[in-house]
């Protein structure tokens, strides 16, 4: 669930052609419910079709596509669209559709949801669902070039909005990982850093200097900077191995999305620290590229005593409780950073870490398919990798990310990265 965008729409073409990207990829076999505030697009959200269209099976999703929009409170109505490529030929996609289309009719009106509009989508056609003038919704339907072809999408490619495809489509499609095989420069330089830092995993020393070389690549790195591991071996190994010490992976993540003072109070809370090295650094992080004045500035930024009001639990940070409003910037440059750091059908903790990393963003901006694939391939890299299992877990109950619940702390794409 993804919220508050105010955009010009002229025509339901622009409404459908917002939505594969506002979700990052063309909807297949979906539900998909877009909530009003008044005139003005609200929360997003996209389901699974019922495999079944039993009056039981109709009313069980109707009350669970209820649950979900009502988060959005300020709401008063629903645009609904329904992707499905059976029974275009015939026209059974309406037949098949409109019992579904009416359970939901008739569930959200009891919580004063009206359903604005509502549209089939096809590989191929789209149609109003509730039309019947063939001079305006010829059979089979008019052509979903005139989706991909409106001014709307026209103009979120302009602004640099790409439509990927849907999640776990085949190895590589979803840009999880990058393609190839892991390149021998970096996996030297892993094994390098991880012999002399693993077993110090404990240290604050150690945590500063990790937290450091994090805080600069994804504050400098990204979509327009990416990192090249044949460029950056000895970085992107560095960075691989720190993804293999738990306590440093959610300070990580606590980091990207409530600042370095968080994720370092929040270690100390739980009593991470047990310093045993001496005052000497284990590694400085102008080995692997950052600058000292940053690398200055950052251990400055984190060092010193905290305020009650400072410390997050981590658990709060992954819920999407604490911060009010998360660092979108940094957390879309962490999401961007984790697709370079593992390669396709990669195994191991390392791709596990980075996949379940970039499935928790996804989810925290919405994007519960790309999450739950992300989490699957999470899975399978690393069997009972943890966090990939206690997030599955939340997303299979459903739930969704607090971030994602307000308009006022949800991604909005891209509008999100010049702030």
């Amino acid at each position: 669930m993804t919220t508050n965008k105010i955009l010009s729409i002229r025509q339901p073409e622009d409404v459908l052609g917002y939505i594969p990207h506002m979700l990052g990829y063309w909807p297949e076999d979906s539900l998909v419910a877009i909530t009003m505030q008044g005139k003005v697009l609200g929360a997003t959200l996209r389901v699974d079709l019922p495999a079944r269209h039993t009056p039981q099976v109709l009313a069980g999703f109707a009350d669970r596509v209820r649950s979900y929009l009502i988060a959005d409170e300020e709401a008063d109505g629903v645009l609904l669209a329904l992707y499905s490529d059976s029974g275009w030929a015939d026209g059974a996609v309406v037949r098949t559709m409109v019992p579904l289309l009416e359970e939901l009719r008739q569930c959200l009106d009891e919580v004063d949801l009206s359903v604005r509009d509502a549209w089939l989508v096809g590989k191929d056609y789209w149609r109003s669902a509730y039309c019947t003038d063939t001079g305006c919704c010829p059979v089979p339907g008019r052509s979903v070039d005139s989706i991909r072809d409106s001014r709307l999408s026209a103009e979120l490619v302009y602004q640099g909005s790409m439509v990927g495809p849907p999640p776990g489509a085949g190895p590589g499609t979803s840009s999880l990982a990058r393609p190839g095989s892991l390149d021998a420069g970096v996996l030297e330089a892993e094994t390098h850093y991880g012999e002399r830092m693993l077993s110090l995993w404990r240290s604050e020393r150690c945590l500063d200097a990790v937290l450091a070389v994090w805080q600069h690549v994804i504050s400098t790195r990204g979509e327009r900077n990416p990192l090249h591991p044949g460029q950056d071996a000895g970085l992107v190994g560095f960075l691989r191995m720190t993804l293999k010490v738990p306590a440093w992976r959610d300070a990580v993540i606590v980091m990207a999305a409530a600042g370095i003072e968080s994720a370092k109070s929040g270690a100390a809370a739980y009593g991470f620290f047990d310093d045993e090295g001496g005052e000497d650094p284990v590694f400085d992080p102008c080995e692997v590229g950052v600058p000292a004045v940053a690398a200055t500035a950052s251990e400055a930024s984190s060092a010193g005593s905290w305020s009650a009001v400072d410390v997050y639990t981590y658990g709060d940070v992954l819920l999407g409780m604490r911060p009010e409003v998360p660092l979108w910037p940094q957390l879309h440059a962490l999401q961007q950073v984790m697709s370079t750091l593992c390669v396709e059908e990669e195994n191991g903790a390392v791709a596990a870490a980075a996949l379940t990393i970039q499935g928790w963003i996804s989810w925290c901006k919405g994007r519960g398919s790309i999450a739950h694939a992300s989490l699957e391939l999470a899975e399978s890299a690393c069997p009972g990798y943890r966090l990939a299992e206690l997030l599955t877990d939340v997303l299979a109950q459903g739930a969704i990310c607090e971030w994602a619940r307000r308009p006022e702390s949800a991604w909005r794409g891209r509008r999100d990265l010049s702030l």
